[in-house]
């Protein structure tokens, strides 16, 4: 499996490899540089072919080169690098320029995960909350936005889509309605794993490590894997799923509090302690852990995520357990004495 800094983001939210990105930029310096003929116009359009991914990254190029559409021809292949005519057209030093202009605004996969912590996010992206906040946006469209703790998403909107990307965290999306909000242009959510369509509706999606997941609160959506061998997958209102790059898993009821999160809300039925645990931690800084020999304990209620402190003291009031607080960042939950 190719490592994370092996990966790119394109401005989509599809994640490609260097390989392909790489193999793009080479593609371009030989078709710009005038010594592609037939054979190799035939093996360009093969590569383009081959797999969605090499179409994805050659549209990126195509968007990248459609902004110099005022440069003729040689001038704009002389724009794509600083080494001019005194180089041979397909050079290293040629394609590594190429590769710098058209990849090197981009994130890596790395960059990516980097956003989880927060050191990448806050200052990339359109919209945006913070550890334990839950933030409210209306887009251009009338669409309703709320974003759950730590998260971030990028915005896409053009003549011919609506296209939210997220980056991190989780996201609640409400389609705009009423007079003068109808919108022709589709709506999509796209992750590191695919992409959400939605179809006049209400939905939730979380980005995972390596999945997505998606729960359907009104309407339905329509689930794409990045990849072309995964077939899409429609999602009604009641039902969630999660899916990687190359499959969608067959849609479950969703769980009634799904959006409770956005109530500001963390709801447990039966839970097991270290998942409940888990999830309280998205919501507040620092590192907290749970005892191993407690850990399946079973937790139920409804809990205000507004003071996570609180939470934690209730907890030796339902279960046998007490909080040991290393630093007011650090708290580790044990059994009781």
């Amino acid at each position: 499996m190719a490592s994370n800094r092996d990966t790119l983001i394109l401005p989509s939210g599809r994640v490609i490899s260097r390989t392909t990105a790489d193999a793009a930029a080479d593609w371009l310096t030989l078709l710009m540089s005038g010594e592609a003929g037939d054979e190799q116009q035939r093996q360009w359009q093969q590569w383009r072919q081959a797999h969605v991914d090499h179409e994805a990254a050659w549209q990126h190029v195509e968007s990248v080169t459609g902004r110099m559409k005022s440069l003729e021809r040689a001038p704009a292949y002389a724009a794509l690098s600083s080494y001019g005519a005194s180089d041979r057209p397909s050079s290293p030093a040629r394609r590594r320029a190429t590769r710098m202009l058209l990849w090197g605004g981009l994130a890596t996969g790395a960059g990516l995960l980097a956003s989880h912590t927060g050191t990448w996010q806050p200052t990339l992206a359109d919209c945006r909350s913070g550890t334990g906040e839950q933030r409210n946006f209306t887009l251009e469209d009338g669409t309703r936005l709320t974003l759950n703790t730590d998260s971030a998403v990028d915005l896409r909107f053009d003549t011919n889509q609506r296209r939210i990307v997220l980056v991190a965290g989780e996201i609640m999306v409400a389609t705009g309605h009423g007079p003068g909000l109808t919108d022709p242009r589709p709506l999509w959510v796209a992750t590191a794993e695919g992409s959400i369509r939605s179809l006049g509706t209400r939905f939730t999606v979380r980005q995972h490590a390596e999945r997505t997941s998606v729960a359907v609160l009104e309407s339905a959506v329509e689930v794409s894997p990045w990849s072309g061998s995964g077939s899409a997958r429609l999602l009604h209102a009641g039902e969630r799923t999660q899916f990687s790059r190359n499959a969608v898993e067959a849609p479950r009821p969703a769980d009634e509090h799904a959006d409770a999160w956005a109530r500001g809300q963390l709801v447990a039925d039966e839970q097991r302690l270290d998942d409940f645990l888990a999830e309280l931690g998205r919501y507040r800084p620092g590192v907290l852990r749970v005892d191993p020999h407690i850990a399946g304990l079973r937790i139920s209620g409804v809990f205000p995520l507004a003071d996570t402190d609180r939470i934690l003291a209730t907890l030796p009031s339902v279960l046998p357990v007490r909080v040991q607080w290393r630093t007011r960042f650090w708290a580790t939950v044990v059994p009781a004495e």
